[in-house]
């Protein structure tokens, strides 16, 4: 199976971008081969993010997989390799979670928690919100992150599914980092705060 949750326009102060998180995984019920990536930009400048994931999923309870392999950060540069150890599947109320922690080959710590619920206003009309929480146990100030909470990210948006596998969305999304990370942004000139309005298409096959 590959789905690409997000694969979306956005517009937004300054130059307007683009963003793409997907996956496609190989295997059973129970053990699986998945690979993720994502990555965002902007129109005319050089992608900003880029990452893909290599991971071994296995079904521990009906509703959550264990996983375990590697992650490598393309952009920013310079590079870098994480060990991933993470969960993923569905709390009660049909909540779905994700939980990661990375090792690099650098000997840093990071953290993520990503979490999304899809409420259906129709049989075809899904309102889904998400959030998305970036963590570092230490200071790494040469790709512009700061310990602690580096930064957030809240959205929400609406689809409809033309068939189940299509379905275009639109919707808004609230970004912005924190602590440390902001400070260096503020010193590289950027803007740690930023809001998005978004449309794109989640698709699968």
């Amino acid at each position: 199976m590959v789905l690409f949750d997000l694969a979306e326009f956005q517009a937004r102060k300054g130059r307007d971008g683009y963003r793409w998180a997907g996956e496609a995984w190989f295997g059973g019920d129970v053990d699986r081969l998945l690979i993720k990536t994502e990555g965002e930009g902007a129109f005319g400048e050089p992608i900003e993010d880029l990452e893909i994931q290599a991971l071994y999923s296995r079904a521990i309870s009906p509703f959550w997989n264990a996983h375990v392999g590697l992650r490598h950060d393309i952009v920013p540069n310079p590079s870098r390799t994480y060990a991933v150890l993470g969960v993923e599947g569905i709390a009660p109320y049909w909540f779905h979670l994700t939980g990661q922690m990375f090792l690099s080959d650098k000997g840093d710590i990071r953290a993520r928690l990503e979490g999304s619920y899809d409420e259906r206003i129709t049989q075809r009309l899904i309102f889904q919100p998400r959030a998305e929480l970036n963590f570092s146990a230490q200071d790494m100030p040469v790709i512009g992150v700061g310990s602690g909470l580096t930064d957030f990210e809240l959205g929400a948006r609406l689809r409809y599914e033309i068939r189940r596998e299509l379905a275009p969305y639109v919707g808004v999304e609230w970004s912005r980092k924190a602590g440390d990370t902001a400070r260096l942004s503020r010193l590289a000139g950027e803007d740690p705060d930023a809001v998005s309005f978004v449309a794109g298409v989640r698709v699968w096959f």
